[in-house]
């Protein structure tokens, strides 16, 4: 019988923000496929340590490490924790981020709150693609999550849409950059995702509307999006770099 069409036997993997939702159903995908994976989370260290378990569970080799990758240097302690325990890193997933979920025009937005999201979602995201560049194997796979407001924009959240429309800017010149290396850089551009940080946009009825409104009929789960970052990171997606996957359910098209 031959080799499976997807397998990441003998890859090396690290997902950042993998305890919960995206990053989570990413690195136990990946796992599935073959790879072995280190993923970080920043304060969610028992979730983190429940998907490495699963993960181990498996036959795969896992491990985390928590920290806050606004310091280079916890990003540097993640990737060497990977190069240590598991070997040569073949793949990074760059999932990490927040969405401040109150409204705020940016006519009342603070400064603090504009800081805060933009040195999490991007001043972070570029400490983590500068150490994939400096760590990641010839022929490695990098990709970024980002999100179809980084795309359109999105109204009193600006700060959100100007930090995930920043990293699809970053992913353009990046794959230019490490491409003499055989290493692709593409974004996945998910839209609304059942997860934990999307919950508080799903209540008082809006849930409903906002499945209503997605061609498909339905929001994507953190799985819908993890299938195409897998994709991206594997064999089959190797003449596939400097683009922007949409992962919403053709929602982009018609609002």
């Amino acid at each position: 019988m031959s080799a499976p069409l997807l397998d990441l036997s003998g890859r090396v993997a690290v997902v950042t923000g993998g305890s919960r939702g995206v990053g989570r159903a990413t690195a136990l995908m990946l796992a599935r496929a073959g790879a072995d994976v280190a993923l970080s989370c920043r304060s969610r260290v028992s979730d983190a340590a429940d998907t490495v378990e699963t993960i181990r569970a498996s036959g795969r080799r896992a491990l985390y490490r928590s920290g806050d990758l606004c310091r280079p240097e916890a990003v540097a302690e993640l990737f060497t924790a990977a190069e240590d325990e598991l070997g040569p890193i073949d793949i990074v997933v760059g999932n990490h981020g927040v969405w401040p979920p109150a409204d705020v025009a940016l006519a009342d937005m603070e400064a603090e709150r504009w800081r805060a999201t933009l040195e999490t979602n991007l001043d972070s995201m570029f400490y983590v693609c500068r150490e994939a560049a400096r760590r990641l194997r010839d022929d490695g796979r990098l990709v970024l999550v980002s999100s179809t407001a980084g795309q359109r924009g999105e109204a009193f959240h600006g700060d959100y849409a100007a930090s995930k429309g920043a990293l699809i800017s970053l992913v353009k010149g990046f794959c230019v950059e490490l491409a003499g290396r055989g290493i692709t850089v593409n974004a996945v551009a998910p839209g609304w995702i059942d997860t934990e940080m999307a919950h508080p946009a799903f209540t008082d009825g809006r849930r409903r509307r906002i499945a209503a409104a997605i061609p498909i009929g339905r929001i994507a789960s953190a799985d819908d999006v993890a299938g195409p970052i897998v994709f991206l990171c594997s064999h089959l997606g190797r003449h596939v770099t400097g683009e922007v996957v949409n992962v919403n359910g053709g929602a982009v098209l018609v609002g």
